[in-house]
């Protein structure tokens, strides 16, 4: 089924969008305006914004460090995203943290983080019970990486979700490597997937680098949750591009293997798609390159001009 054009465009747009803000955020750090670790989405980006698409206005999502298009696809603005990059008073964690970590914006659907990364499947089933037991047709999305897929916790949440039958859409992003571990070294199968079949829900595995397949396994997944379906475990695989963080040179990633995903790049597949159907061509490509820096330049303006947080609140929000 070929998707819609708007949907391709408006597609392009976010994952475009995503890259540039990663690559602007690796220059701030270059920069030592950034201080603390910086984690790059590169080669996520048609899992992030195909899932955030696939949602409802009124569903919950947990993206993780890897998933800043749904953070763009969810509304939260560049402003807000580069202002917590520079841990200023007007970022989303308002000058609390210096990165992805803790940003969540409830009135956009948004739960923030923390570093114990299969935290927010555990998070998510609750929010997915809650929608059950009040009877609201709402769906609730967490994002785990392949690492946390071996963690306790998101065996606990999934097998939660299917005895209850909850609204819920478990999204695996495997990019092959927990920090510096490769799947070979903590999984003794070959699908992260395979695993639904012991919680009794469906298992999807899809093509982590090809948006149009992303999107169409997440709406499914979606939509059969939202009518009482249950929960669904997606596998996405595919190749984290850049280190676990900054720090991180990936020497223990082998060459080979790096230069192979690299032909499967999700922006350059998306932006085949859109020539071979006739709604991209170098003019509008080159469009949208100075739309999107126009964009972040007023972004960074704005995160640069903001003050840091007063001393005197740094006890605000503080709850325990």
């Amino acid at each position: 089924m070929e998707l819609h054009p708007d949907l391709l465009i408006r597609a392009h747009y976010y994952m475009r969008l995503a890259r540039a803000l990663d690559d602007r955020g690796t220059f701030l750090h270059k920069q030592s305006k950034i201080v603390g670790g910086y984690f790059s989405q590169i080669g996520h980006e048609a899992i992030s914004v195909a899932a955030g698409l696939a949602l409802g206005p009124d569903d919950v999502a947990a993206p993780m460090h890897r998933d800043l298009g749904t953070y763009l696809v969810r509304g939260l603005h560049p402003r807000r995203i580069l202002a917590q990059y520079l841990g200023r008073s007007t970022g989303v964690s308002l000058g609390r943290d210096a990165n992805l970590h803790g940003m969540g914006d409830l009135s956009l659907g948004l739960i923030g983080f923390i570093s114990h990364l299969p935290a927010s499947t555990g998070v998510i089933a609750g929010v997915a019970h809650a929608f059950k037991l009040r009877g609201e047709p709402r769906v609730a999305m967490c994002f785990f990486g392949d690492g946390s897929a071996s963690q306790g916790l998101a065996h606990e949440a999934l097998n939660w979700a299917s005895v209850f039958q909850l609204p819920m859409v478990a999204i695996c992003e495997n990019n092959q490597f927990a920090y510096s571990t490769p799947l070979s070294r903590q999984m003794n199968i070959a699908n992260i997937a395979d695993r639904a079949a012991a919680y009794g829900i469906p298992g999807v595995i899809v093509d982590g680098n090809d948006f149009c397949a992303v999107y169409q396994a997440t709406c499914a997944a979606v939509e059969r949750a939202r009518a009482g379906g249950g929960p669904t475990l997606i596998e996405c695989k595919t190749m984290r591009m850049r280190g676990h963080a900054i720090h991180d040179n990936q020497a223990y990633v082998p060459k080979a293997l790096l230069e192979e995903w690299a032909t499967r790049d999700p922006l350059a597949r998306l932006e085949a798609t859109l020539r071979a159907r006739g709604l991209l061509d170098d003019d509008a490509l080159a469009a949208l390159h100075a739309r999107i820096e126009r964009e972040l330049d007023d972004a960074q303006a704005f995160a640069e001009a903001s003050p840091y947080p007063e001393p005197g609140t740094v006890r605000d929000g503080v709850y325990a």
